[in-house]
């Protein structure tokens, strides 16, 4: 039996496994968003407004919701990016590569540790291309080495960054385990990611509630003092 899902228009961003999928209508792009697994893991579906052309962040567990919120958007998927190696964030990745036969990518970095070898090796300042719509790869090492996070220009209003387990409200990624790096991952975000994007700008994580550079800028030092 195919997963019927739900979705609401009014956007949060707070979303829980099972819920409905949120749904963000910008002017030339529907960013769709949903929660899977008891690791609360988000999956972001991105359809191209124009053409139809989807592109799904993360296909990180429960493969039919995924096929499913493919489903909704309307369209094929033809591409499929994963934001880094760990396992929560790939646990779908096989299955939805194959019955989609969407091109995959991922950081460079990172490949190697993905069940599905990409088709596309992202590195900084590179861009995924789908119908009209145009994402800016910033890679952000530290978390893991690959790391990578997406950013959509909006020419009609804010820039929408999907961060992976780099950035989250209050916080970047973890950085206990061992080969991680909070120097390297605090060092990168605020270059790569508070040195580029300006305080309008929402961020998409990896988990949890969605925020804007604005709301977290204030607390750059605290960070950098605590350590974490």
């Amino acid at each position: 039996m195919s997963e019927t899902l739900t979705e609401t228009h009014e956007y949060t961003g707070e979303v829980t496994p099972g819920g409905p999928v949120h749904v963000r209508e910008l002017p030339a792009l529907t960013i769709r968003k949903m929660s899977v697994s008891q690791m609360h893991n988000n999956v972001y579906l991105l359809t191209c407004r124009s053409t139809g052309e989807q592109l799904l962040v993360d296909a990180a567990d429960e493969a039919e919701r995924c096929l499913a919120l493919v489903a909704l958007g309307g369209g094929s998927l033809g591409h499929l990016v994963t934001t880094h190696q760990h396992w929560d964030h790939h646990r779908a990745l096989p299955e939805v590569a194959r019955e989609t036969g969407a091109e995959t990518y991922a950081g460079v970095d990172d490949a190697v540790g993905l069940p599905v070898a990409p088709d596309h090796l992202l590195r900084q300042g590179d861009e995924v291309r789908f119908g009209d719509v145009v994402l800016e790869v910033s890679h952000l090492r530290g978390h893991t080495p690959g790391s990578v996070a997406l950013a959509y220009r909006d020419p009609q209003g804010s820039t929408h960054l999907f961060t992976g387990d780099t950035l989250f409200p209050g916080g970047v990624g973890n950085t206990k385990m061992e080969g991680q790096s909070f120097e390297l991952l605090y060092g990168d975000v605020v270059e790569r990611i508070f040195g580029v994007y300006d305080d309008d700008t929402h961020f998409y994580p990896g988990h949890g509630a969605d925020s804007t550079i604005g709301a977290e800028r204030p607390h750059l030092d605290e960070w950098r003092e605590r350590g974490w």
